[in-house]
């Protein structure tokens, strides 16, 4: 291989090769797209790029039809028919479609960031994770380049060149022309990345990326746990922590803690009281819009939610998911103190209670504590007139089912 790299002593066979490879060094990319304007090293990659904006994808898979922009996307997809995994972590013996997955994974073993933000430092394990930060990311920088005075006009005397990308729109100032163009999407709404399949658009590339997996219905992100898949690994992280019980987002409030930032968002609203999303039906209010949806489906009696097992219908996603544990017999929320297992998520709190002996739930007419609110509605019926289960026999009320059920025994004779 005649032609060497000086700067990395890499050997070539060709020198337009060594040439496109200078390029990693330098940072040149001559290949401009006319459309928005990004830039690449290689006249290939411009190719490729071209079509995210044209829609093309000459590449397509003869099993199922399915086409792509590049023939290395196709090559990858084929694995998904033939279940071939060819690339495998030598650390864990996991094995992957592409080797982008296996070097997205590896960094699990190595705790390796590359992927590092000149904005303010954090790194990041995968590059799309980079991507989105850099969206968001604005650090106040008062002396550019540099975070001391001193350090500043020390520099200024070795690079005059002014490094500063204002966005006209909010004054938000970034060090990288690039971090200004993701920037500035925010305020345009341009989303130029269209799915075909059913035309949803989106800001960034990777983010219709993932969108196609919920089409293609490719869930690589698999949780060793359970076997339960998933399409992103970012979905897999959340999933984890409910093995794990981590619970990483807190509420600076009341100090309460939450799995997922959703939660917490959600959350933080009680606090405040506001409740913006109203049912124009009757009236009610609702801090969350997924609760308004999920309430107006008691008006309207929809449930698009189907058991595919026994074909029960649910009006909330939840309790569908809820309710298909019945049939598999998962119980993945397991307690850490004793090893019991559960179903659902809010069977283990409620067990968790047992243990550290907590009854957050008090009555308000006697200050008796009880560890579960059902506990606390049963008990609040003892304060009032009401016994809605009454005895057709001997005419007794009670305040609970239970007690009715038990005492039907001494009429029958039977024992429950």
């Amino acid at each position: 291989m005649p032609y060497k790299c000086l700067e990395c002593g890499k050997h070539f066979r060709r020198s337009d090769m060594l040439t496109v490879h200078r390029r990693t060094h330098t940072g040149e990319k001559p290949y401009k797209c006319l459309e928005c304007g990004k830039s690449f090293s290689q006249g290939r990659t411009l190719a490729y790029h071209r079509r995210t904006h044209t829609g093309e994808k000459p590449y397509k898979c003869l099993l199922c039809g399915k086409s792509y922009r590049d023939r290395k996307s196709l090559t990858s997809h084929q694995t998904t028919h033939t279940g071939e995994k060819p690339y495998k972590c030598l650390e864990c013996g996991k094995s992957f479609y592409r080797q982008a997955y296996l070097s997205s994974h590896k960094t699990v073993h190595t705790g390796q960031k590359p992927y590092k933000c000149l904005e303010c430092g954090k790194s990041f394990r995968r590059k799309d994770t980079l991507t989105c930060h850099l969206s968001t990311c604005t650090v106040e920088k008062p002396y550019q380049c540099f975070s001391g005075r001193d350090t500043f006009t020390s520099h200024q005397t070795s690079n005059t060149e002014e490094r500063l990308y204002k966005c006209l729109e909010c004054g938000k100032s970034f060090s990288q022309r690039t971090s200004l163009t993701f920037h500035e999407k925010t305020h345009t709404g341009e989303k130029p990345y269209k799915c075909l399949e059913c035309g949803k658009r989106f800001r960034w590339n990777y983010m219709l990326i993932d969108h196609l997996k919920i089409h293609s219905q490719e869930k690589p992100c698999k949780c060793l746990q359970c076997g339960k898949s998933f399409r992103l690994n970012t979905l897999l992280a959340s999933h984890l922590r409910t093995h794990t019980g981590e619970k990483p987002y807190n509420c600076l409030e009341c100090g309460k803690s939450f799995r997922y930032i959703s939660n917490l968002t959600s959350h933080q609203i009680t606090h405040t009281g506001q409740k913006p999303h109203k049912c124009l039906e009757c009236g009610k209010s609702f801090s969350r819009k997924d609760a308004l949806t999920c309430h107006l489906r008691t008006h309207t009696g929809e449930k698009p939610y189907k058991c595919l097992e026994c074909g029960k219908n649910f009006s909330d996603r939840r309790n569908l998911t809820s309710h298909q544990t019945i049939h598999t017999g998962q119980k993945p929320y397991q307690c850490l103190e004793c090893g019991k297992s559960y179903r659902l998520n809010h069977m283990l709190t409620s067990h968790l209670k047992t243990h550290t002996g907590e009854k957050p739930y008090k009555c308000v007419e006697c200050g008796k504590n009880f560890s579960q609110r059902r506990y606390l509605t049963f008990h609040e019926k003892s304060h009032t007139e009401k016994r809605p289960y009454k005895c057709l026999v001997c005419g007794m009320g009670f305040y609970h089912h239970g007690h009715y059920s038990s005492h039907q025994t001494i009429h029958t004779g039977k024992t429950i």
